[in-house]
């Protein structure tokens, strides 16, 4: 009688060897975490909105702070938003919609454009300042003397000294801010660099920058896009503060800013004017930090752990 109730299976030497572990996606899991959160994903289309209307809105207005074809037109003064004029006219007869597009370009350029700068320096020196023991003696003590005098009186001197202007800005807001962000890379670096694997690494042979980029770097992605969210509307806020006491940006180069410096006169009368220009930056800083900081935590592997 035969015996049909088993069968033979063939033997796999590599099927030990099969992790039985649900597939892994790093930047997967980053985007999944991202957009759970309803009020990032709000944040998000608000940021991308302004950004986008920035962009495309100066290009087809054509808006030139220069040339006012309403200006000697008493007609054109003061006008309350409509269907022409969305935001109204001011006090010369400047399109309000046109102005404050364009000022919110020069700004987002300005604080991204620093923010940029700040972090690549600011990543690569503190990667270094952080394992190299020898090189942390020097830049403690740079540090020490570049932190003890505020950032803003620093700002304030540089501009002062260069003059009003767009790239002196961008000079004046990243020339010791990349500091703070290379003494924040550090700790973090610090804190990593004696771990085993990068001492075996090190016994190894493997070059200082190869560590640094393969062990150490891949630990740091959250921690340098909190740096970003949180630097892109700090920059946003000085080049309204700057603008508004006056010596941020040339009289010709608009700005939300100057725009504020120049509306507070008529805070009482047409409180529209000045507000319009402040709201759009309050509402650019908050979005891009909540989805920044949104971004920062899901980036962090350790909050992918279900």
């Amino acid at each position: 009688m035969e015996d049909n109730k088993f069968e033979f299976v063939q033997l796999e030497e590599n099927l030990s060897e099969h992790i039985a572990a649900p597939h892994y996606s790093y930047w997967k899991s980053v985007f999944r975490k991202f957009f759970s959160s309803k009020i990032a994903i709000l944040m998000l289309v608000i940021s991308a909105a302004v950004i986008l209307m920035s962009i495309i809105q100066p290009m087809i207005s054509g808006f030139d702070p220069n040339h006012n074809p309403n200006i000697n037109n008493p007609s054109m003064k003061f006008l309350y938003p409509s269907l022409q004029y969305p935001f109204g006219t001011d006090g010369v007869g400047v399109n309000i919609f046109d102005s404050v597009w364009a000022g919110t370009r020069t700004s987002l350029e300005i604080s991204i454009i620093a923010t940029t700068i700040t972090t690549v320096l600011g990543v690569i020196v503190g990667a270094f300042w952080g394992y190299s023991k020898k090189l942390d003696a020097i830049m403690i003590e740079l540090y020490n003397m570049v932190a003890n005098i505020p950032f803003t009186l620093i700002v304030m001197v540089l501009m002062y000294v260069m003059g009003a202007g767009k790239w002196q800005l961008i000079f004046a807001l990243s020339v010791t801010s990349w500091l703070g962000v290379a003494y924040f890379i550090r700790v973090q670096v610090m804190i990593i660099r004696d771990r085993e694997y990068n001492l075996a690494s090190r016994c190894l042979g493997t070059p200082t920058y190869k560590v640094l980029i393969h062990n150490v770097m891949p630990y740091l992605i959250s921690v340098i896009v909190t740096s970003v969210s949180r630097d892109i509307p700090n920059y946003i806020s000085y080049e309204v503060f700057l603008g508004y006491i006056g010596i941020g940006l040339k009289e010709e180069e608009a700005s939300l800013g100057r725009m504020i410096q120049e509306y507070a006169q008529y805070m009482q009368s047409y409180p529209h004017i000045f507000w319009i220009p402040v709201f759009i930056s309050a509402l650019i800083s908050v979005s891009l930090y909540i989805v920044g900081q949104t971004l920062a935590d899901a980036s962090d592997p350790r909050t992918h752990m279900m």
